[in-house]
């Protein structure tokens, strides 16, 4: 979603409407955290063949299973591939904890600081204006005209449309579900494809499969958990929506969303579900069995990508988006599914991908990155 579900955000991805506590933040040296850059590096060049680069989370802990932890899988693969670029993070417990931490990072010898969520904004351009001669990225937010700040954003409404498109084409109830962490652009941004996703299946096979949960006519409604960690509320909304006859929920709120697995497994084979961010199958396996498929955004990907071209020598400016023709965002593999899609309708999400691709399809979501 947040990135919060960032992704995301979760953004504006993904983190907390919580109230901070103001206290110090713990650091987490959780991969090679061995030598520091100086951090005095001129924007556009790297501190020699050493990179010190580290990672402010958003809430939800670095094993969020969505943004924060595959944020922090692209860091850790970099540093795999190159010994030269050391890597650690520190976790904030609520969106309070964000200055501090990355004025902490800042001023603590970070070649470079990455922000994992567009909430992180605010409080990121106040740092970077601060610390100018410090490179920043942030992940689910551009870079707000700032010469030291690197923007990685995805048109995730690509990979929500794909996922609405799939979950018309599956629902037997004829009525499925979205719900959001917090009313983010990150969040709704993936919202709004999967109700363009519905709506254009309806359109094109003459159905009328209803989406509970979101209207991208409505930007102001909507459900909410207001969390990107309330798994207990992440049931219940799921539940709700269950009540009303959906039979596939697409849950756009990080580990909050894994309520919705919970709600799921204890439906009974009532309910199936799209995760977000990463493949559901390989970050929360043991709720495999109920993902159809998962709308992707490859937040490890930009992120190593980001550092290796930073520890090569020069830091990226600028703005980087994800799409479906890069393979920024996508579709997962349908896993334990595989046999249930029907061929004919495989075929079709292969056709409406290669469509958003080409300009076919016009995506209208108002959050998607310029």
């Amino acid at each position: 979603m947040r990135s919060v579900m960032k992704i995301a955000a979760v953004s504006a991805i993904a983190a907390m409407a919580l109230a901070g506590c103001g206290s110090k933040p713990a650091d987490n040296n959780s991969a090679s955290g061995g030598a520091k850059g100086s951090g005095a590096a001129a924007p556009g060049t790297a501190s020699g063949n050493k990179l010190s680069a580290c990672m402010v989370l958003d809430t939800g802990g670095v094993d969020d299973k969505s943004f924060n932890e595959n944020s922090w899988a692209g860091m850790q693969a970099a540093a795999k591939a190159n010994p030269n670029i050391k890597v650690k993070y520190v976790p904030s417990n609520s969106g309070s904890d964000y200055t501090p931490n990355l004025t902490k990072y800042a001023q603590g010898g970070c070649d470079s600081v990455i922000a994992v969520g567009g909430l992180m904004g605010d409080a990121l351009k106040k740092v970077a204006k601060q610390f100018p001669k410090v490179h920043f990225a942030e992940i689910d937010n551009g870079n707000q005209s700032a010469a030291n700040i690197y923007g990685i954003e995805y048109n995730t409404a690509q990979a929500g449309f794909l996922a609405g498109y799939l979950a018309a084409g599956m629902t037997k109830t004829g009525t499925v579900g979205t719900w959001g962490g917090l009313s983010i652009p990150p969040v709704t941004i993936y919202m709004d494809g999967y109700w363009e996703g519905v709506q254009y299946f309806n359109k094109t096979k003459k159905k009328s499969v209803k989406v509970l949960g979101w209207n991208e006519k409505n930007q102001k409604g909507g459900t909410f958990s207001g969390s990107f960690t309330d798994q207990n509320k992440g049931k219940s909304i799921t539940q709700a929506m269950v009540s009303q006859g959906a039979d596939i929920v697409f849950p756009v709120a990080g580990a909050s969303g894994l309520g919705a697995g919970a709600a799921a497994q204890a439906s009974g084979g009532k309910l199936n579900l799209i995760w977000v961010d990463t493949d559901g199958c390989e970050s929360a396996a043991n709720y495999c069995k109920y993902f159809i498929s998962s709308a992707t955004k490859n937040l490890s990907g930009g992120v190593e990508t980001y550092l290796k071209k930073s520890a090569d020598g020069t830091f990226p400016t600028g703005n980087y988006v994800g799409t479906l023709k890069d393979n920024g965002v996508g579709l997962s593999p349908y896993h334990q599914f595989d046999s249930k899609v029907p061929a004919d309708l495989k075929k079709q999400i292969t056709q409406v991908k290669a469509d958003i691709t080409s300009g076919k399809i016009k995506i209208t979501s108002p959050s998607q990155p310029k």
